[in-house]
C-alpha cells in the first residue's frame, strides 16, 4: 500500500512528536488488510498476544488471550474492543501498512497493533509514552483528543488499564476507512467505535527509556568485567577530616564508570544487537530443513525474490569505508564490500530480488544462507517472476 497525498516533509517538520495530524484517505486505494474473523481467529490462538476489554456498570473487564473459540458469542450486547498485538507478523497485509511509514527508520518501528470494536467499543482516555498512527480499516471510530500528559499525570488504574483521572477534550473527529490519526507521545486520547464492526490499526513506533538504555547497556558491560579491577588510590594522602569523600576520590569512582561506558563502539554494537532482538524471541521461525549455498545461487537464479520475516528485526550500523555491521534478530554480523552490499539492501526493503552477479561472491551467499536458517529470511516462489 502507498500514499498518494502525504507531505513526508511537512509532517515531520511541522507534526512529528509536536502535535497531532488529521489525514484524510492519503491512500492510493484503501483495503482493510484483516477481516474481522481472521482476527479474532488470531486471538484464539497460542503465542498470539490479546486482550479482550469491556465495560459495565462503570467497570472495566480485561481478559487476555488465548481466548476461547466461542468466547465472543457469549459476550452479551454491551460494548466490547478486542486488541492483538502485531498481527503484521501472521497476516502479510497487515505488514505491508509499515511501508509507507518508512520515513521512520525501522529501529523505531514496533508492529501493528489491531482492535474490533462493537457500537461504542473503546478502551478509554489514556496517553501512550510512544507515536502511533491510528488507520482505520473498517467502519468508524469517533477519536477525542486531550491535554498533553505525563509521569505525574493522575491515573485510574482499573484491571491493567492505566486511565485518566481528568481528560479534558481539545479536539474531535470521526474516522472513515482509509482516514489516519497521528497522535505523538503524551498526547492524551479516546476512540470510540460508532457503530459495529469497527477495525483499527495501529502502528507503534518504540522509544527506549533513558532508564532501560541505562540499565540494559551497564548489565550487559557488567558481565565482561572482571573482579580484580578496582579502585586505587597509590597517591593518597593523610587528610583533616577521614570522614570527607574528596573531590579526588569522586572523580577516580566517577571516571572508572565513565570509562566503562563511555566506549561509543561499544554502546554501538550492544544497541544494534539489543534493539533487533524480536518481540517475542520465544516463537522459533527456523525452517525444517536448511538450505546449503548452492540452493541459494540455484533460487537466485532462478528469480525468487528474498523475503524478509516480518517477525525479524533488520538494521545496521556503518563503520569504516564500505563496511557495516549488519544486526538481525539480536545477532550482529560484520560485513564488508559484497556482504555489505547486501546487508545495506536488505535492510531497504521487505522483498529483494537478488542479482546474480552477486551470488557469485562467497560472503554475499553466506550470509543469505545463516539468515535462512535462523528464520529470518526465506524464499518465496510466489514472488518471483510470474509467467
Amino acid at each position: 500500500m502507498t500514499f498518494t497525498d502525504f507531505d513526508v516533509d511537512l509532517f515531520l517538520r511541522d507534526y512529528w512528536q509536536k502535535k497531532p495530524m488529521l489525514i484524510r484517505n492519503p491512500w492510493q486505494a484503501w483495503a482493510n488488510p484483516v477481516e474481522p474473523d481472521e482476527l479474532a481467529g488470531l486471538a484464539c490462538e497460542e503465542g498470539v498476544e490479546s486482550r479482550l476489554i469491556g465495560r459495565a456498570d462503570g467497570r472495566w473487564s480485561v481478559e487476555h488471550g488465548p481466548l476461547a473459540e466461542d468466547r465472543f458469542a457469549r459476550m452479551g450486547a454491551a460494548p466490547w474492543t478486542l486488541l492483538v498485538q502485531a498481527v503484521d507478523m501472521h497476516v502479510p497485509g497487515v505488514a505491508a501498512l509499515i511501508a509507507p511509514f518508512r520515513f521512520v527508520p525501522n529501529w523505531r518501528i514496533d508492529d501493528v497493533m489491531v482492535s474490533y470494536a462493537t457500537d461504542g467499543g473503546g478502551v478509554g482516555a489514556h496517553y501512550d509514552q510512544y507515536d502511533v498512527f491510528l488507520i482505520q480499516g473498517l467502519g468508524r471510530r469517533r477519536w477525542r483528543l486531550g491535554q498533553h500528559c505525563d509521569a505525574d499525570t493522575p491515573l485510574l488504574v482499573q484491571e491493567d488499564l492505566r486511565l485518566l483521572a481528568q481528560f479534558d477534550v481539545t479536539d474531535e473527529w470521526v474516522l472513515e476507512p482509509g482516514d489516519i490519526l497521528y497522535v505523538p507521545p503524551g498526547v492524551a486520547h479516546d476512540g470510540i467505535a460508532v457503530g459495529d464492526d469497527c477495525m483499527t490499526y495501529s502502528v507503534g513506533f518504540r522509544a527506549p527509556s533513558r532508564s532501560e538504555l541505562v540499565e540494559q547497556f551497564c548489565a550487559h558491560m557488567v558481565t565482561d568485567m572482571v573482579e580484580d579491577d578496582r579502585y586505587a588510590d597509590p597517591d593518597l594522602r593523610a587528610q583533616a577530616n577521614p570522614g570527607e569523600i574528596d573531590a579526588a576520590a569522586l572523580a577516580r569512582l566517577q571516571a572508572m564508570v565513565m570509562d566503562a561506558v563511555g566506549d561509543p563502539a561499544a554502546f554501538a554494537r550492544w544497541f544494534g544487537t539489543y534493539n533487533s532482538e524480536r518481540k517475542y524471541p520465544e516463537l522459533d521461525f527456523r525452517p525444517d530443513e536448511q538450505i546449503a549455498a548452492e540452493d541459494v545461487r540455484e533460487l537466485v537464479a532462478d528469480g525468487v525474490a528474498l523475503c524478509r520475516n516480518p517477525a525479524s528485526r533488520f538494521a545496521f550500523v556503518a563503520q569504516g569505508g564500505d563496511a557495516v555491521t549488519l544486526f538481525v534478530d539480536g545477532q550482529a554480523h560484520d560485513c564488508d564490500g559484497d556482504a555489505a552490499l547486501l546487508a545495506r539492501q536488505l535492510c531497504a526493503a521487505d522483498v529483494l530480488t537478488l542479482d546474480p552477479v552477486l551470488m557469485e561472491k562467497e560472503a554475499a551467499v553466506s550470509l543469505i544462507v545463516t539468515l535462512y536458517n535462523e528464520g529470518s529470511v526465506s524464499f518465496d516462489p510466489e514472488d518471483g517472476p510470474q509467467d
